[in-house]
């Protein structure tokens, strides 16, 4: 019946997207996902924050990232920043229990407050439009699928995507923390922050040891 429930809560999620495709083009507040507990998130009420979208897993070496990124929304959550975090199951079964064990994983070993969403894939046929989104058509100059779980998205007050981090940047990473405090004060770069070289994909082993 829950994954019944969810496929519907997504399929109302598409259809959306679709038509705010039909109109001119989607923007990041036209999106409909269920959260963690299966409860149907419009984007709009995110409007004028800052926001930090992780593709995170339970079973990852990036996971410790969790900590981090609960630090980071604790530190600047007043200020309007808002960390959103999407399982996935993606890459190297990393993310194979279901939600509610997700979120008790979450909750019990890193005290989890941000908002977690249900399961997404987030790269091939069956992406969600949420990332398909971000990596197709939010930024003509950052492009491209997530390399692995735990890559970071950053979007401006005004929805706009202003930077891309991958999953070896940690989220207390000076980078990271500059692109985040000048999306609060309103400095969206004319371009987005194009990647560095530690901000290069996922090392090939990481691949290998997960296939």
């Amino acid at each position: 019946m829950r994954i019944k429930l969810k496929f519907l809560l997504l399929s109302f999620g598409i259809a959306a997207s679709v038509l705010a495709a039909a109109a001119g083009g989607p923007t990041i507040y036209d999106f409909n996902l269920p959260d963690i507990n299966g409860t149907m998130t419009s984007f709009s009420q995110f409007k004028g924050k800052v926001l930090v979208i992780v593709n995170v897993a339970s079973d990852s070496r990036f996971t410790p990232q969790y900590a981090q990124l609960q630090a980071l929304y604790d530190k600047y959550k007043a200020q309007g920043v808002v960390v959103l975090g999407f399982p996935s199951d993606d890459f190297g079964d990393e993310e194979k229990e279901p939600e509610a064990k997700i979120k008790a994983f979450c909750e019990t070993n890193y005290h989890i407050t941000f908002p977690l969403f249900s399961k997404v894939e987030v790269r091939g046929p069956d992406v969600t439009p949420l990332f398909h989104f971000l990596a197709k058509e939010a930024s003509p100059s950052i492009k491209g699928e997530p390399h692995w779980n735990f890559t970071k998205f950053i979007v401006g007050r005004k929805g706009t995507l202003t930077a891309r981090f991958e999953p070896n940047v940690a989220p207390d990473d000076p980078e990271l923390i500059l692109a985040i405090e000048n999306a609060l004060a309103g400095k969206e770069p004319s371009s987005p922050l194009q990647p560095s070289p530690k901000e290069s994909p996922v090392p090939q082993q990481e691949d290998r040891s997960r296939e």
